[in-house]
């Protein structure tokens, strides 16, 4: 395939011009149209998964307030996707197929800085999260006290204003964002390595040593319900971590082959644009993760829709 140069500059503005050209993508629309009904049932899933999730927390009330707001931060992120942003990608898909290159502009724009805020904003809570799950062990009774729900409240409206703060400075140079990305990044990465490492070492050696202070069986019995809670916790928040890896690792090479490679095949496009649907799939995914992990959120996922059942 023909190789397509892209010299147009270093801002979203220009790759919207670029990409929304009949010289570029006038070979590919039976694709487009196919990512296009893919991602709109993505986009019907993720709503509604989500949707439930968030309904189900609410009721919930075993689950810690500061874990909970969390959690729920990511629901967010994920419902945002699937109203937002994939509806926007179809919108941006279909007016390429028909050539309405107004549309195609201005939905690119908006898909790119919405899809970098909830990017960032979803790494930065899963960070958090590790965080919270190594720190609930670390402090034992004085969790409760430290990580209080005003604390983390400040802490997620922190994550949001940063990857606003991100996605918009890309507007104005885009290596800007990449030197700002890839150090939020590098940041998130290094600290939930360092949190999960930490966790499973303690963990580790707790088993070895922790029953030296237990002398009763009824606390012996009480301390291993305890771990067992909480090790399920962390392996829950890791399952939806290691997911979101899978999920954009091959966006990730994807962008780095066509930044690398100097131009722009159609093929590589592709791999772009089909990558980017795996991306939108982790919305789709974290809610089955929710209910297949966490004990207490399938339980009021199922009194949820038990519930509705009733009303219909």
């Amino acid at each position: 395939m023909e190789m397509k140069n892209f010299t147009g500059g270093e801002n979203p503005q220009k790759f919207a011009e670029f990409y929304c050209s009949v010289e570029f993508t006038g070979e590919v629309h039976g694709e487009l149209i196919f990512l296009s009904v893919i991602n709109t049932v993505l986009s019907i899933t993720a709503f509604l998964g989500n949707s439930l999730i968030l309904v189900a927390l609410r009721r919930d009330s075993s689950i810690h307030p500061s874990s909970k707001l969390l959690y729920r931060n990511l629901a967010i992120t994920d419902l945002c996707v699937g109203i937002i942003v994939e509806p926007l990608k179809v919108a941006f898909w279909i007016s390429v197929v028909n050539r309405r290159w107004d549309i195609c502009y201005y939905a690119y724009l908006t898909v790119y800085f919405a899809g970098v805020t909830l990017c960032l904003v979803s790494l930065i809570t899963l960070t958090a999260i590790s965080v919270d799950r190594l720190l609930a062990l670390l402090l034992g009774l004085r969790y409760r006290q430290v990580v209080t729900l005003k604390r983390t409240r400040f802490i997620a409206v922190g994550g949001w204003i940063v990857s606003v703060v991100g996605a918009s400075t890309s507007f104005l140079n885009l290596p800007i964002l990449s030197f700002y990305g890839n150090i939020v990044i590098a940041f998130c990465f290094v600290t939930t390595i360092c949190a999960y490492t930490k966790i499973f070492m303690s963990l580790r050696h707790n088993q070895i040593h922790g029953q030296n202070h237990v002398v009763q069986g009824q606390s012996s019995q009480a301390n291993t319900l305890n771990k067992a809670r909480y090790r399920k916790a962390v392996y829950s928040a890791l399952w939806v971590q290691v997911t979101l890896v899978i999920c954009y690792l091959p966006y990730s090479i994807a962008v780095a082959f066509r930044t690398r490679q100097g131009g722009m095949l159609i093929s590589t496009y592709l791999a772009r644009e089909f990558t980017v649907t795996l991306v939108f799939l982790n919305s789709s995914l974290n809610p089955l993760l929710y209910c297949w992990k966490i004990t207490e959120v399938r339980q009021a996922v199922k009194e949820t829709l038990q519930q509705l059942h009733f009303c219909t």
